[in-house]
């Protein structure tokens, strides 16, 4: 077994079954340090077709989302319906810490390699089952999409413009945020087996996944009947009295947009914010008529939504004269409360990130290139984030693991690649 020294889960074995809804579990864990196996049918995993492509050439070893949620595995190709596949497979999981996997609920049990069978031949064994649904209730059985997905966990119905219609996000969430609670689970049910010897089985719903991320929306619900909806540029705040006052956040500037927060009446950094910002404003011959404007005596309890509408109106024709490295560092030298809405491009060249070392480079040799990798969101003193290697080819590691870890021998791999086992 590959095992990485100083690491959290140096010496933990991973059999990773999973496809798309799941493939973020096994690569979280992996960051971790776990020696992760990802089996795949022979031929290769569909999730392989996921794009984008590098180069924007679509092939199965190209995939850059392949890539990324697949770094650190070794791969092998096994396919577990057959009987000399399964037969490897539970050769495998007495040798593993977890298993994780995201087939249809009752698919496992039915090839005899549900968590009830896998406990006889590993006691130890933690198997995560990561499902739009969860194992259970009326829709464990529904398929689904990302958009589906996240329709149906609530997360569309808050994003969008302010009275327009539900809005997707441009980027897929429904199965990473699956995969990160899998890992989640993972990790504590790896935590009780240290501390009582027994594994378990773990029940991922990525729909609950989604309506966890969705915070304080479903209390607002519970507590003012309010249903929260996309708001576009604006923050919705509940006030004492069930009302919901709306206010501007998010501004266009002249080479992008800003988050400013310009009233905030209680709070009183909020107010010097809008104090200092408007009088920048004044000096440049903008917003005059808040030039005296009263900001200690706003009560965000009690404004009306038109006398705050025409405050941000005024600020924003002028925030749209500046750029964002303008207004950035303004507000660090002057305490206004205003910061950039950041591009990928922004993200990608963020001196910060790149200070923390956030991103790795990985090579490629078939590829003749090395590939910037987003790196761990944690930094640790004592067992730091290293990448193990570049995701795996198709069947890269077969030989490696079934013939040098294993015992099988040349003729033996070569009879189960004929007959489609490998």
């Amino acid at each position: 077994m590959a095992e990485q020294e100083g690491s959290l889960l140096g010496g933990c074995r991973v059999l990773d079954l999973a496809d798309e809804k799941g493939l973020l579990c096994g690569k979280l864990l992996g960051d971790l340090g776990a020696d992760v196996i990802k089996i795949e049918p022979p031929g290769g995993d569909p999730a392989r077709s996921i794009g984008p492509f590098y180069e924007d050439i679509p092939h199965p070893e190209k995939s850059l989302f392949w890539f990324w949620t697949n770094l650190h595995k070794r791969g092998i190709t096994l396919d577990i319906e057959t009987p000399d596949g399964r037969e490897i497979f539970q050769r495998l999981v007495g040798t593993a810490d977890f298993v994780v996997e995201s087939f249809e609920p009752g698919y496992m049990e039915s090839l005899g390699l549900g968590y009830s069978e896998l406990e006889k031949i590993n006691p130890r064994i933690i198997m995560t089952s990561i499902t739009p649904f969860g194992q259970t209730g009326p829709y464990a059985h529904y398929k689904t999409t990302d958009i589906v997905g996240v329709s149906m966990g609530g997360l569309v119905r808050i994003s969008g413009e302010m009275g327009g219609p539900p809005n997707r996000f441009s980027a897929p969430q429904f199965y990473f945020l699956g995969g990160l609670h899998g890992a989640a689970g993972s990790m504590v049910a790896y935590y009780h087996r240290e501390l009582t010897g027994e594994g378990q089985h773990v029940d991922v719903s990525c729909q609950q996944a989604v309506v966890l991320s969705l915070m304080v929306v479903a209390e607002i619900w519970d507590m003012f009947k309010y249903s929260y909806r996309g708001m576009g540029g604006n923050y919705a705040g509940a006030r004492p009295d069930g009302t919901i006052l709306f206010s501007r956040v998010i501004y266009p500037c002249k080479d992008g947009h800003v988050f400013a927060f310009i009233t905030g009446a209680a709070q009183a950094g909020m107010v010097t914010s809008s104090k200092l910002l408007v009088e920048w404003a004044n000096r440049e011959g903008m917003c005059l008529e808040l030039k005296d404007y009263p900001w200690q005596k706003i009560d965000a309890a009690t404004i009306s939504q038109e006398e705050l509408t025409k405050i941000t109106e005024a600020v924003a024709a002028f925030i749209e004269t500046k750029t964002k490295a303008e207004l950035f560092s303004e507000a660090l030298e002057s305490g206004i409360l205003i910061c950039p809405v950041s591009t990928m491009k922004d993200v990608a060249e963020s001196p910060q990130l790149m200070a923390r070392g956030f991103w790795e480079e990985v090579e490629h040799p078939e590829l003749g290139t090395t590939i910037a990798y987003p790196g761990y969101a944690i930094k640790m003193s004592e067992t730091p984030y290293r990448v193990q290697r570049r995701p795996p080819l198709i069947g890269e590691h077969n030989e490696q693991v079934y013939e040098k870890e294993m015992g099988y021998s040349g003729e033996q791999l070569v009879t189960l690649k004929n007959r489609g086992v490998i």
